[in-house]
């Protein structure tokens, strides 16, 4: 399965109901969302910097995790931008393909 990467913050609303349920309800609200979609729960980090958290999931392909994704959004107590993960397998892959591109001005 796709892996990717959530890293978000919380809102003013958002902080409040951590401070309510606090850090392990965080991670088994995320492991439940994610599995309703097909997903599975990696990783679940809080963090100190411009992200309160991240989480690394491995998902069924981009539209569950689109689903996901925009369901925790809309919440307003989050707000979450989605990485997609590559293995180094699939860069290798990647740098075998051939592509035809001109740089702009050349």
């Amino acid at each position: 399965m796709p892996k990717y990467l959530y890293q978000g913050s919380y809102t003013q609303e958002g902080v409040k109901g951590l401070l309510e349920e606090g850090g392990s309800k965080r991670r088994e609200a995320a492991e439940q969302i994610i599995k309703s979609v097909g997903g599975t729960l990696e990783a679940y980090y809080f963090a100190f910097g411009d992200n309160d958290f991240y989480v690394i999931v491995d998902m069924p392909d981009n539209v569950s995790t689109t689903a996901a994704s925009l369901f925790v959004n809309v919440s307003g107590a989050v707000n979450i931008k989605t990485v997609v993960l590559l293995t180094p397998e699939e860069v290798d892959e990647a740098i075998k393909k051939s592509v035809d591109y001109r740089p702009p001005g050349h």
